[in-house]
């Protein structure tokens, strides 16, 4: 039986594609029956309720201030205690809800809040809009997680100093540690502060499924009631993603409903085990697993990093989805940093910039590669394509050049390459070497191999040194599995070969058997 050809590398699991490939995208589609709805009701509601809202926040503002007047909030902060607690829970929340009902918000409450002793981390999910705010309206203002840059906006900014956020500043090298301290001496305080309230996933999605959850809310290792969110509306105005309407037109839309449900359910609060308080992220993903069940949503490996990674694929003329790879999952189990992977989205900008919808055919991939396509380059193509059809997206182009291509391009495999090229052992390549070994390894008799040649040598002297090859190996790992996955073609041929040597010799030595003994019986013949 001949030799099996299989890849280098079999597929894993846990790098399959997610059960949503885009969580960061909504499609608002009104058709020409909702847009004339949406006109006429917005003739009257929206002048009644903008007069509306702006006499409660005439209210807000000045109340707002008195309850914050002379409070610091940097140092060491204290709980506000008295008049101020009082003002800040009744007088405050009040309003708030007055506030959101004046948009047209209808709220229903499902379950029962803990109190700060039971739960003093209230997490929230999933986080889709701005409206979410609603959340800490009907949880009685707790403290939230907020940038310090907030704070100075002219009239929302001193709304949310009642709430004495935990400040995170971008300009504090030391932020984020900062961050996760205060929330820690805040929830193990022993009621004495009021509960903080988190959104875990730390950027809106379109509520298809549960991303990522941060850890900072996991991190204390005390209680933490779970609260989700749910707009069960015909027409969704709410959810204000990356990929989707600004939030001045979200705005607009939903101040022209008759009125937006929205739901808000506190689950029993979860007690973390002593593994869990040990390790936030175990605590993290089984909190998420908990919402996700209760919603009947799947959860994926997205997190903010990716949120970043569509922007630069925008920037660099890509598609925005283009940037997904669920950074979390493919950071933690390639050891990727996020730098590393946005430059793998330059290089894979490089080949696919001029291909529609930021995939790469095998066509392109020759291109870039200065190869034509052959047996060789259509292997190295399909180890790439993960999913098999016929293209590769930046997922795929990240743990192919990761997985398969970086570990091939060591300095074992890049002397093995060179030698092969370096027919005459001169310790140089020349260009004919350099096309009759390229020749071979790709199948291809009529190759021009100029401009690649050219490339690799960087001071044009005609041929390339160790130096030259590896400098270039090293900074183009696609071509080190190239030359691998020839190698071992090479060596599965060469199993064929003995294979089928080996064959012929047996064939030969059974007819010379049957020859000689032509009156042996018919379970001996079998027998040999």
């Amino acid at each position: 039986m001949s030799p099996q050809r299989v890849f280098a590398l079999p597929r894993q699991r846990s790098l399959l594609l997610p059960a949503v490939i885009n969580p960061f995208v909504h499609d608002l589609k009104l058709t020409k029956a909702d847009k004339i709805k949406c006109f006429l009701r917005g003739i009257i509601l929206v002048p009644l309720r903008g007069i509306f809202l702006l006499l409660v926040l005439m209210i807000m503002w000045p109340v707002s201030f008195m309850i914050t007047f002379g409070q610091s909030l940097k140092g060491a902060v204290e709980p506000m205690t008295g008049w101020r607690r009082f003002m800040h829970k009744r007088v405050m929340t009040f309003l708030g809800r007055l506030y959101f009902f004046g948009m047209g918000f209808r709220v229903v409450v499902k379950g029962k809040q803990a109190s700060s002793v039971e739960a003093p981390i209230l997490a929230v999910a999933p986080h889709s809009s701005f409206f979410d705010a609603i959340v800490c309206i009907e949880t009685g203002l707790p403290s939230t997680v907020s940038r310090s840059e907030s704070l100075e906006a002219p009239i929302f900014g001193r709304f949310l100093r009642c709430v004495q956020p935990v400040l995170v500043s971008r300009k504090d090298p030391d932020s984020r540690r900062n961050t996760i301290l205060e929330i820690e001496r805040r929830a193990k305080s022993g009621g004495h502060w009021p509960q903080v309230l988190i959104f875990p996933e730390g950027t809106c999605t379109n509520r298809s499924c549960l991303i990522t959850f941060k850890q900072g809310a996991f991190v204390p290792g005390v209680p933490v009631q779970p609260v989700l969110i749910r707009y069960p509306n015909k027409l969704d105005t709410v959810t204000w993603t990356w990929q989707g309407p600004k939030s001045a037109r979200l705005l607009l839309l939903t101040l022209c409903q008759l009125y937006t449900t929205v739901e808000v359910e506190f689950l029993p609060p979860r007690i973390p085990t002593e593994m869990e308080k040990r390790c936030p992220i175990k605590f993290a993903q089984s909190v998420r697993a908990v919402m996700a069940e209760s919603l009947g949503l799947p959860v994926t490996d997205h997190t903010y990093e990716d949120c970043r990674l569509m922007i630069a694929a925008g920037e660099l003329t890509l598609p925005m989805e283009a940037g997904l790879v669920e950074f979390t999952k493919i950071s933690r189990k390639l050891e990727l940093k996020w730098d590393n992977v946005k430059k793998e989205l330059e290089s894979f900008a490089n080949i696919a910039c001029s291909c529609k919808g930021g995939r790469i055919t095998i066509e392109e991939f020759a291109g870039f590669l200065k190869l034509p396509v052959s047996p060789a380059l259509q292997e190295l193509f399909a180890l790439f394509d993960r999913n098999g059809d016929g293209t590769i997206d930046f997922r795929e182009y990240v743990i192919g050049v990761t997985v398969l291509c970086r570990p091939a391009n060591n300095e074992e495999v890049i002397q093995t390459v060179f030698k092969l090229f370096d027919i005459d052992e001169d310790n140089c390549i020349t260009q004919e070497e350099f096309s009759g070994l390229l020749r071979s390894a790709l199948g291809v008799c009529d190759l021009d191999v100029h401009s690649l040649f050219r490339e690799i040598d960087a001071d044009g002297s005609g041929h390339i040194t160790y130096d030259e090859f590896c400098s270039f190996a090293l900074t183009h790992p696609e071509y080190a599995k190239l030359f691998t996955t020839y190698i071992e073609l090479q060596r599965y041929q060469g199993l064929q070969g003995e294979e089928l040597d080996f064959d012929a010799s047996l064939s030969h030595c059974c007819t010379a058997s049957h020859n000689n003994h032509q009156e042996d019986s018919t379970s001996d013949k079998k027998d040999d």
